[in-house]
Parts: C-alpha cells; structure tokens; sequence
C-alpha cells in the first residue's frame, strides 16, 4: 500500500487566505478518485498503484494553477511499504494502541 501526504502551496494570490486554492485542488482529487483525507496541514493520499498517486498529485497541482495562483510549490512525502498492506487508517491505529498501553 502506498500512502503520501502532500502540501501545495499556491504562491503570488492577493490575499492571505488560501481555502479557495486548496479546495480546487481537493475537487481535483475528487475527479481523479484517489482515496485522500484533508488534515489542516496537508492531504494525505492512499492507493496501491503508485501512477494514480502521481497523477493524483499532478492534477491537483495543475488545479490550483487553474484557479489562478501564480506560482505554486508541492510538497511531496510518499511511503511505498510493499511486506505488508498497511492503511493509513492502520498505522494511526498502531500508534493509538501504544498510546492506551
């Protein structure tokens, strides 16, 4: 299973809040039918195919281009972990199991 987080940054916007750019970019990750979570900080992605992650990643980067950001900056994490078939809801269970130890 593959799961990454990315951030995009849509740089040169005349204001400072970026929802708007951030939503276009989440509406992008809607069509492509990647499985995503928005945090407050980034979106984390989820897939077994690491080209629907990258096409996800480039689509939603593309649409914040699209809404008129002039510049834009994405950052990329991906955990490609191929001995076990691990979610990103797994891994936040393993973690909050420890946790309640």
């Amino acid at each position: 299973m593959i799961t990454a987080e990315i951030t995009i940054i849509p740089i040169g916007t005349p204001n400072t809040s970026l929802s708007s750019y951030v939503a276009a970019a989440v509406m992008a990750l809607e069509k492509n039918g990647i499985k995503y979570e928005l945090t407050g900080m980034g979106t984390l992605l989820e897939s077994e195919d690491i080209s629907l992650v990258f096409d996800a990643i480039k689509e939603a980067h593309e649409a914040v281009f699209a809404v008129g950001a002039e510049r834009v900056s994405t950052n990329v994490k991906i955990d490609d972990r191929r001995d076990s078939n691990r979610t990103i809801s797994d891994k936040v269970s393993s973690v909050n199991k420890k946790l309640s130890s």
